[in-house]
């Protein structure tokens, strides 16, 4: 027990990642079978859990995004304590506040699950433009992939907080050590789980937006 718990500890994000993401099986609804989408709540929250450790690695310039990443988690796991027969599947949760009229209002878990899709969205862009280009500076990388991830949906207040702390982040190659580990310490070994991971990433995440569009929630902005 003690070995597989160390053995688990050597692991990298990147490669939790990937284990968390082959595992994950997501339903999306068809034309034919809209009761049929399924989205596991478990493992789903596993992969938050491991962009707060990715968020960590940026610093104290995702500490704003990091917060709301958390806070949004624990609301999802509230809901899943509170309610058992929505233990496994975050679609009914959806369905159940959508029914309700609920989705859209205060702190829903609704809104909740589309602010963490929306902050995996910015992971996985900012890791496929480090993947293309290793050398630009992460100042930049973060800038375009909040620009095309979570911008769209911030208020003034949020976005100008944003570019301040763009300030603050580490250079790409700090960043990229950060994600080794002593297993890994070789660039061609870690670009090849990258390019695994981002190969799971952006299929995972194109399912979870097509059950949003189903809900009315992929076009949801910050109040």
């Amino acid at each position: 027990m003690k070995s597989a718990k160390r053995e688990m500890e050597k692991k990298s994000e990147i490669s939790c990642f990937i284990e968390e993401l082959s595992m994950i099986v997501i339903v999306k609804p068809s034309g034919e079978n809209l009761e049929a989408a399924h989205i596991p709540i478990k493992p789903f929250l596993s992969i938050c859990y491991l962009v707060l450790q990715v968020l960590d690695k940026i610093g104290p310039t995702m500490a704003v995004l990091r917060q709301d990443v958390y806070q949004n988690i624990k609301r999802l796991e509230l809901m899943h304590e509170s309610n058992p027969t929505t233990n496994l599947n975050l679609v009914e949760i959806l369905k159940l506040e959508a029914t309700e009229g609920n989705a859209k209002k205060g702190s829903s878990c609704s809104k909740a699950f589309v602010w963490l899709t929306r902050t995996l969205d910015f992971t996985s862009s900012l890791l496929q433009i480090l993947l293309k280009d290793p050398e630009k500076k992460m100042e930049k990388i973060v800038e375009e992939s909040y620009e095309v991830t979570l911008k769209p949906w911030h208020g003034w207040i949020s976005s100008t907080a944003v570019r301040v702390a763009l300030r603050l982040v580490p250079e790409s190659k700090t960043f990229i050590d950060l994600l080794k580990t002593e297993d890994e310490d070789n660039s061609h070994m870690l670009k090849q789980k990258m390019q695994i991971l981002v190969s799971l990433f952006v299929p995972f995440l194109e399912d979870i937006h097509c059950i949003l569009r189903l809900y009315n929630l992929d076009k949801l902005k910050s109040t």
